[in-house]
């Protein structure tokens, strides 16, 4: 019995998605999602008492992804910024290939200053993105900048953020500070210094990656996609590592001669670039 419960509420988490990716958070309906979930709308109410509750687990089943990704690509031995790199293709990837992951970033804009607060799955990518970003910073992996002390060494932290993944477990809504830490530290040290220097670096990449969600809404295929996040990738290692390390990441996400036809596909390979 209980299987079989778990079973309709993935069901119903699955046409939500599809729905609020579909049609957006306000038109669509819960009689549609239930529909296309094949059950009843009392089903739905007995999982769900109400559309926000809904789309907060779509966001929260978002946020799991997120959170999976980005550990295992961290337990596989990925540097942060490598980890970084592979999570911008895995969003890349999901946005063609899950509905949770689209859904989710249009339930968030679309709900944007509701109370009480939704989950904020925007701002958990964004706290991922600038998590992982510093964690490659205070690894010495940027060319140019130093450790940062934000005084984080393990996998979890006290306050119940997963360090590796930049996501509160406690309530999915990500830990939005994450995207201030950066900010404040370049306050401190005025914009025209080391400071200012990061201040800059962290708000070119989480404009960056945060424009691959935009990217996939222009009809682009995953392939079209793909080509261009490891386009991106081209043109920002550089700048964060230098020219002479550049060459060690793996801009597709993906290693050896798949990396290197990738790259001549997006034109930085033949043209020498």
């Amino acid at each position: 019995m209980q299987e079989r419960s778990e079973r309709t509420r993935r069901r119903l988490l699955f046409a939500g998605a599809e729905m609020f990716h579909r049609n957006g958070y306000a038109n669509a309906t819960l009689g549609e999602i239930a529909g296309a979930a094949g059950v009843t709308k009392g089903a739905l109410y007995f999982h769900f008492a109400s559309k926000d509750e809904l789309a907060d687990a779509v966001q929260q089943w978002g946020c799991g992804l997120l959170h999976e990704a980005v550990r295992g690509l961290r337990e596989a031995g990925d540097s942060p910024l490598q980890a970084l790199i592979g999570t911008t293709h895995w969003l890349a990837r999901t946005l063609h290939e899950d509905p949770a992951i689209p859904a989710s970033f249009r339930i968030t804009k679309e709900c944007a200053g509701q109370q009480p607060a939704v989950v904020d799955f925007h701002g958990a990518w964004l706290a991922v993105v600038c998590r992982l970003l510093r964690m490659a910073r205070d690894a010495g992996e940027l060319a140019g900048f130093s450790g940062g002390g934000d005084g984080v060494d393990g996998a979890v932290v006290s306050d119940g953020v997963d360090v590796s993944v930049g996501v509160d477990v406690n309530d999915n809504r990500g830990d939005v500070s994450d995207r201030a830490d950066g900010a404040g530290e370049a306050g401190e040290a005025g914009s025209g210094g080391a400071g200012g220097r990061w201040e800059g670096a962290e708000a070119l990449v989480a404009a960056a990656v945060c424009g691959i969600e935009v990217l996939s809404g222009t009809g682009l295929s995953y392939r079209e996609l793909k080509g261009k996040v490891a386009a991106l990738w081209g043109l920002l290692l550089p700048s964060l590592v230098g020219e002479a390390r550049a060459g060690e990441y793996r801009t597709c996400g993906e290693a050896g001669a798949a990396d290197e036809r990738c790259l001549e596909a997006v034109g930085f390979v033949a043209s020498g670039g």
